[in-house]
């Protein structure tokens, strides 16, 4: 049973009352960046590394030179200097001085650790040099999910683009000048400039990928179906119905529900109920709050009303969940 509207206005953030004018935008808003870790890397040839495969998303850029990032699958790509790669599943990969070189494993070789989250490796055979900037990030929040499974095994955005190249070389020399000075707060620069190397390139990706039109994000640049998943995302304590999101998007609920599956792929009620949990497990991650408080905020009267709305969603109790146990997708 659900609360009332009162008992969830602690949830919604102080702008919720206006509507969401940009849904696309406020997904990537979403991509909030946690877990960073960089490495400056000063290859020579013949060299390559392997990177195993995680649960994060990396990236590398060529800050000279150039290497060949070859993944299970794709053909080999040559990346020059000025071009980034990112591999948004954490898919294992190799990058080398050319294709078919034995790599080394990334983890057991040395390196320099300048901070907590920060460390230069150097490798290789004395030959040609290359230097990378390359990193490893993780994004908690489930609209970030939502997006980076949408994304193909690799985005590789080339320094030589003129669309690209202005902001990328920017952004670039702020964080290699960060890098190299190390001053107070310089973690927290490098990770604010890495959440700008990702979306960007995650945005050129969208505007050009045939993918970014159809699907959830095609249903985000709908007007009145990606009015209704921000609304969702911005108040999932909110009890939605089918009548209230219709109505909020000015359409017939027939009309908006028939709509909302053929775009998103699933019906809105599920979407919302999914969406929830999903803002439910996050949090139960971030925080060690009473169960009984996390329920009251997303709308429940009752921990136990909660627990097995959790439990039917993700496959978990919200306890197991809050201890590791992996939740269904």
């Amino acid at each position: 049973m659900r609360a009332a509207d009162t008992g969830r206005m602690k949830l919604v953030d102080k702008d919720q009352a206006f509507a969401p004018a940009d849904p696309l935008g406020e997904a990537l808003h979403f991509l909030r960046m946690s877990g960073t870790f960089y490495v400056r890397s000063e290859f020579s040839a013949p060299w390559s590394v392997a990177m195993p495969r995680t649960d994060w998303l990396s990236f590398h850029v060529v800050a000279a030179g150039s290497c060949w990032l070859e993944i299970e699958g794709e053909a080999p790509r040559l990346l020059q200097a000025g071009d980034l790669a990112l591999i948004p599943h954490g898919e294992g990969h190799r990058l080398g001085s050319a294709p078919g070189v034995a790599p080394a494993q990334l983890f057991d070789l040395p390196h320099e650790h300048v901070s907590e989250r920060y460390a230069i490796l150097r490798h290789g055979g004395g030959g040609t040099p290359a230097n990378l900037v390359c990193g490893v990030v993780r994004f908690d929040h489930p609209a970030a999910h939502s997006l980076l499974r949408l994304l193909p095994a690799a985005i590789v955005i080339e320094g030589s683009d003129a669309s690209q190249s202005e902001w990328l070389h920017t952004t670039l020399r702020f964080m290699a000048t960060e890098a190299r000075s190390l001053r107070p707060g310089g973690d927290t620069v490098i990770t604010r400039l890495a959440d700008i190397l990702v979306i960007q390139a995650i945005r050129a990706w969208m505007a050009q990928a045939p993918a970014a039109q159809t699907g959830w994000l095609g249903a985000l640049r709908d007007k009145q179906i990606g009015r209704a998943i921000a609304l969702i995302h911005r108040d999932p304590a909110r009890p939605w119905t089918l009548a209230s999101l219709a109505a909020e998007v000015a359409m017939s609920r027939s009309a908006f529900a028939a709509r909302f599956s053929q775009l998103v792929g699933e019906p809105a009620m599920h979407y919302a109920a999914r969406w929830r949990m999903h803002v439910a497990l996050t949090r139960l991650k971030e925080s060690d709050a009473p169960l009984a408080d996390l329920a009251s905020r997303l709308g429940y009267q009752s921990e136990a009303a909660f627990s097995r709305a959790f439990k039917r969603v993700m496959g978990v109790s919200p306890g197991a969940a809050r201890q590791g146990t992996p939740a269904r997708a």
